[in-house]
């Protein structure tokens, strides 16, 4: 038994041997086959082109947003406190409607010279009415002329004038209305124009200032025609060179995706002004728009201007162009199959989109043009 046993084990040893001997072949064998084929060159596939027949147009996108043509800042003419507020922001309101009422707070000095001034065309006409009566008895028993009568009466009128003036001011100043001018007061504040209200930035309780040499004013309404709307943007300044007045343009509104309006380029500035290290030039559209479509002023927007365009142009894709200095080539594909050759031909070209490009010379629709490589990802096992 253990003589059998023992040749067991030296016979398991051998063929044991053999095994990792055939294993490490195989991993040996299996690593170069896989290292020649990776040596080994792979085919070149290239993309091929034909030529075609389209519309090229370069184009260029503006980024601005909608406003409103003019709008005007509603400002009140007199210092006071608003006590009512007539109207909102999105309504409608035509030129001369009352949008807030002011009340006054009279300056103190003013007051009280108006006071003052009431009190002396008082003592004024008192005066004038007691000559007045004794004048009109002594002319009523034609003890004086007629001449001195209506003199003695001119004076009774001036002062009736002027006490009716100074109780007006009085009341302008302390109420800033008088009886004399209620319908044109200065305590209603009123649109300047028809259009919609943009904005109400004051409440009711809140002071507002006149507008003076020294302060612009407290801005009571920003009111603004919506049927007159334009598109305000920036250019770069390596394309406005190729803007002209009157060029179409297609609106498109960030917040109202499906919807597209026309504009006429009307405005572009002469002067550059600096953003983020480049120079823009400021220009404006005419925005075409119906009653029907509700825009919002500082909607942001986008145009796009076509700067230049070729129609029914021989084409080709832009990537199979060869660019050598001033110069442009592209590759004809000669023969068939795996037969395959290239002829490198001059070409002149046009315009260009980004993406096809014109050639005006060197090129038939008959021709096959080589674009660029294909490129395929290997698979990892």
């Amino acid at each position: 038994m253990c003589i059998m046993h023992c040749a067991l084990r030296k016979s398991m040893k051998k063929y044991s041997k053999l095994i990792i001997a055939a294993v490490i072949a195989l991993i040996f064998i299996g690593t170069f086959v896989f290292l020649w084929q990776k040596s080994q060159p792979k085919e070149v596939v290239y993309n091929e082109f034909t030529p075609e027949v389209n519309d090229v147009r370069k184009t260029t996108i503006i980024t601005g947003k909608i406003e409103p043509r003019n709008e005007v800042n509603i400002k009140p003419q007199i210092s006071g406190i608003i006590t009512e507020l007539m109207k909102e922001p999105g309504q409608y309101v035509q030129q001369g409607e009352v949008i807030a009422k002011v009340k006054v707070i009279p300056d103190m000095g003013q007051l009280s010279s108006a006071e003052a001034r009431v009190r002396l065309a008082d003592i004024n006409l008192k005066q004038a009415t007691a000559d007045y009566e004794r004048e009109k008895a002594l002319y009523d028993r034609q003890l004086v002329s007629a001449d001195e009568y209506e003199k003695i009466r001119q004076k009774l009128h001036q002062a009736k004038e002027e006490l009716a003036a100074a109780q007006d001011a009085l009341q302008v100043v302390r109420d800033g209305v008088s009886k004399s001018n209620a319908s044109a007061s200065s305590t209603l504040v009123r649109s300047t124009i028809s259009g919609v209200i943009l904005d109400v930035p004051v409440k009711v309780g809140n002071s507002v200032i006149l507008s003076n040499t020294f302060n612009d004013g407290t801005t009571i309404a920003s009111v603004a025609n919506m049927n007159d709307l334009i598109f305000r943007g920036n250019i770069d300044e390596t394309e406005v060179g190729q803007l002209v007045s009157g060029m179409p343009m297609k609106i498109t509104i960030g917040a109202l995706q499906d919807l597209k309006f026309d504009a006429a380029l009307e405005y572009i500035s002469p002067k550059a002004t600096e953003s983020n290290g480049a120079n823009q030039f400021e220009i404006k559209a005419a925005v075409k728009v119906t009653k029907d479509d509700k825009l919002r002023s500082g909607y942001s927007a986008n145009a796009e201007i076509v700067l230049a365009q070729v129609e029914k142009a021989l084409t080709i894709p832009e990537s199979a162009i060869e660019f050598s200095g001033d110069s442009t080539f592209v590759y004809i594909i000669k023969g068939t199959g795996d037969k395959k050759d290239y002829e490198r031909r001059a070409v002149t070209t046009g315009l260009s989109d980004g993406v096809n490009i014109e050639i005006k010379k060197g090129l038939g629709k008959q021709d096959k043009v080589r674009g660029p490589q294909v490129i395929t990802e290997e698979k990892e096992d």
